[in-house]
């Protein structure tokens, strides 16, 4: 099993709403690098659920349910792909970014080092990390 982080604007689709709609095929990803990381999910990875922009915080869980498909929202034989994800359950605590930079144990981290990135891995032990500071 492979661990994921996707980033989502919540004034344009929030976790409350993921959650309401018990899932979503993830469209609209625009980018080389983040469309080969959809294309490497498998179904039962695990999935961080983060609030980019207002919010910066990782608020949930969510797992992969199906395998990369070619994105409705994109012309017909364009390259995008999306997958479908539900949730699994919200973080007690919000993980902010500036709690992430602040632990040395989440260095490496891919959301630190490439930001604008909007589907990144991430290791198990950072995963692990993330969900023991969200716990507290």
């Amino acid at each position: 099993m492979k661990h994921w982080l996707v980033k989502s604007e919540p004034e344009k689709y929030s976790w409350a709403t993921f959650v309401q709609e018990d899932g979503t095929a993830w469209t609209g990803v625009r980018n080389y690098q983040a469309r080969n990381n959809l294309n490497l999910m498998q179904p039962g990875d695990l999935v961080l659920f983060y609030h980019s922009v207002s919010e910066k915080a990782v608020v949930g869980i969510a797992e992969v349910a199906a395998l990369a498909a070619p994105d409705a929202t994109a012309e017909a034989g364009s390259p995008w792909v999306a997958v479908h994800l539900r949730p699994v359950q919200p973080l007690p605590l919000p993980v902010g970014l500036a709690q992430l930079k602040a632990d040395a144990r989440l260095s490496e981290l891919a959301l630190l080092r490439q930001s604008r990135l909007s589907v990144l891995p991430v290791r198990p032990d950072e995963f692990d990390v993330i969900l023991t500071l969200g716990a507290n």
